[in-house]
């Protein structure tokens, strides 16, 4: 590889991490390219060059910030493939609530800025890299609930799971917030851990989803087809 090429490389890296942390801290209306070029040390020019347009540098940077957090933090949570249902949901829930955690993660933040004020600019790349996820995750939460479970009370269950989890990151975020408005917002000295976090959301959606399979074998529930939009 030729010098001009490795510095070309080492330029759109440069840009990307930067659009990552400038895009998570103020969101894409409020970010500029100016801000994204001056902390990547480069000019202007560098980012139409290699993205064409802010559109393309947002899109690619969330893609890049949320590999970056599924290489720091894999999905299946180091849960072999062959281990009982309970520890491979076990290892997802733990995985995404390290993500959830680590600091040099900027995926989440985009996220919530993105939701806070939309631009459509990341559905594709949102479903295309998490609608995987997404799925095997259900295919887990399924064999949990057992082969009479309806499709929509597989969905119910895995909405119920991810909304405790996304909670931590909301609560984050709104500490940062108001944090950067001068507010104290030091943790209370009971704080849980992100680890008790974890453990106590398995153990709460774990009864949870052995009661509903209970309710559904013993024809307590109806068989519910309609599957969530």
């Amino acid at each position: 590889m030729d010098s001009v090429k490795k510095q070309d490389i080492c330029t759109r890296e440069r840009l990307l991490e930067s659009a990552c942390e400038v895009f998570a801290k103020k969101g894409y209306r409020d970010a500029t390219i100016a801000d994204i070029s001056e902390r990547a040390g480069t000019n202007i020019a560098s980012v139409n060059y290699h993205f064409g347009d802010k559109e393309t540098l947002y899109v690619e940077a969330w893609r890049l910030a949320f590999h970056k957090s599924l290489k720091a933090y894999p999905p299946d949570g180091g849960i072999s493939s062959d281990a009982p249902a309970e520890e491979r949901f076990r290892g997802r829930i733990y995985a995404v609530m390290q993500r959830f955690a680590y600091s040099k993660n900027y995926e989440f933040e985009i996220m919530s800025k993105e939701f806070a004020t939309p631009t459509g600019l990341l559905v594709e790349v949102m479903r295309e890299s998490v609608e995987p996820l997404r799925r095997e995750f259900g295919s887990i939460v399924r064999e949990l609930l057992g082969e009479h479970a309806s499709e929509q009370q597989v969905q119910l269950c895995q909405m119920s799971v991810m909304t405790q989890c996304f909670n931590l990151t909301f609560h984050e975020q709104y500490r940062k917030a108001l944090s950067e408005t001068g507010i104290n917002t030091d943790p209370p000295v009971d704080n849980p851990k992100i680890e008790e976090v974890a453990d106590h959301i398995i153990r709460f959606s774990l009864a949870g989803i052995r009661e509903i399979r209970r309710q559904i074998e013993a024809g307590e529930l109806s068989d519910q087809n309609e599957v969530l939009a």
